[in-house]
């Protein structure tokens, strides 16, 4: 696994070196350039003495005789007397040199700065013609000294550069480790804190870069929790609500087996399928509502369902010849479309009709219809039933409530589900107790 730390520092180094390597080609650059220009500038002044020295007769000259003139020489070794100068008459004859000077002519061009090869050194040479007294002065600047200048001033740059760089990568180590030290603190926290404690991390003082993870993580543990609390929940709901019924089955199985007379033993096992019934009910309700909350709203795959073919296919399956409750399925749904995940239109409508079926007398009809006039989708589901108290209404979806005009077989979760399952789909859930009878149940499509 790469270390974090290991990559900043490799970065910072690099960055760092190459700092260093574009400032010392950049000096190199300018110094060359500078250097060059200054000792230009050291031949046209030297050269323009020379001349203004022949011109006062203070260096005595005579354009017809060769010899040899006292001028200032040059040494290899130090900057000091680096030039060589030469005198030569217009006629070609050399008049006069400094000591050090080449035998051979330092520049063929009359006047102004050039560059010549003696003897495979290199030289740049000024040149200045004086026309009244037939002479014309060279000054020579060794390139090789030169070279030797600007190379000493990159050397004297880079042997402290060499020596800086090694502190430079150990304060740049500290400083990485010093700066990731919030994290270590946070990854030590982590690993002594107990499985059970999901309590967020404070975030106090903590650097700007690391909050967001900070906030990621605290919205884990809190998403953690929330799962942990609706499994809780489904335990205390399963263990609470199951508690009831297999104790009736138990009881009802002891009666069967103890009673000797057959009608009772008939009425005690129709009351256990009675209870078998109502307990798979319960924990396909329990199971339903597991599954619906464990989905993420910001996660909604959508889809389009047919709601009247669904609605007909859970008629069939509903339908109970022993309670004589007929469904009615109105035909204008066979032609509606609606924006809503298929298995949760299915779970929704199950439930409604299911309690509506529950909750209807015997001969009794549930309706599933379309609301005429509505701008958004809108499927109603109603049932002849007794209907529920108004001070009832705001709590009917409430998980377990089982109101005064309860169901034999209900468990109080099947509006809970619908309500669960209709938020997750954007959707909506209303109800309104019908003028002639029995209980409206509406799902609105959220604009």
């Amino acid at each position: 696994m790469a270390s974090i730390s290991r990559r900043l520092f490799l970065i910072l180094v690099i960055t760092t070196g190459l700092v260093w390597l574009s400032a010392v080609v950049w000096i190199f650059m300018s110094t060359r350039a500078e250097v060059e220009r200054v000792l230009d500038a050291r031949l046209m002044e030297a050269g323009r003495m020379v001349s203004s020295l022949i011109a006062s007769q203070e260096i005595a000259v005579d354009p017809n005789q060769s010899l040899v003139t006292a001028l200032p020489g040059r040494s290899l070794n130090t900057y000091e007397r680096q030039l060589s100068c030469q005198i030569w008459s217009l006629q070609g004859t050399m008049i006069g040199r400094s000591q050090g000077a080449p035998d051979a002519e330092l520049s063929g061009h009359a006047d102004g700065f050039s560059e010549t090869v003696i003897e495979g050194e290199r030289w740049r040479v000024y040149a200045i013609t004086n026309a009244e007294l037939g002479v014309r002065v060279l000054i020579g600047d060794s390139m090789q000294i030169r070279d030797g200048l600007v190379n000493d001033v990159i050397r004297g740059l880079l042997l402290p550069a060499l020596l800086i760089l090694p502190v430079l990568a150990l304060l740049i180590w500290l400083s990485v480790r010093r700066g990731l030290e919030p994290l270590r603190k946070i990854a030590g926290d982590l690993e002594t804190r107990p499985a059970s404690d999901l309590s967020p991390i404070a975030d106090d003082g903590t650097a700007t870069e690391i909050t967001p993870v900070l906030q990621s993580l605290n919205g884990l543990f809190a998403r953690v929790e929330e799962l942990r609390e609706r499994e809780r929940n489904f335990t205390a709901f399963a263990a609470h609500e199951l508690r009831t019924p297999l104790a009736g089955l138990k009881t009802q199985a002891q009666v069967a087996l103890a009673s000797g007379d057959g009608a009772i033993r008939d009425q005690a096992l129709q009351q256990i399928v009675l209870g078998v019934d109502r307990t798979g009910r319960l924990v396909r309700q329990l199971l339903d509502m597991s599954a619906i909350e464990a989905l993420d709203p910001a996660e909604r795959s959508g889809g389009v369902v047919q709601p009247g073919a669904i609605l007909k296919s859970l008629a069939q399956e509903l339908a109970d010849p022993a309670r004589n409750v007929t469904i009615a399925i109105a035909p204008d749904l066979d032609g509606l479309s609606l924006g809503i995940e298929p298995e949760l239109f299915t779970l929704v409508a199950r439930n409604l009709m299911e309690n509506a079926v529950n909750h209807s007398p015997p001969g009794g009809v549930v309706r599933c219809r379309t609301a005429d006039g509505t701008e958004h989708g809108c499927i109603i589901i109603e049932d002849d039933g007794p209907g529920i108290p108004a001070e009832e209404l705001p709590m009917i979806t409430e998980r377990f409530f089982r109101g005064r005009h309860k169901a034999a077989i209900g468990s109080g979760l099947g509006l809970a589900i619908v309500e669960l399952a209709l938020g997750r789909s954007g959707w909506r859930l209303q109800f309104h107790n019908r003028k002639a009878g029995g209980l409206s149940a509406v799902i609105i499509d959220t604009p």
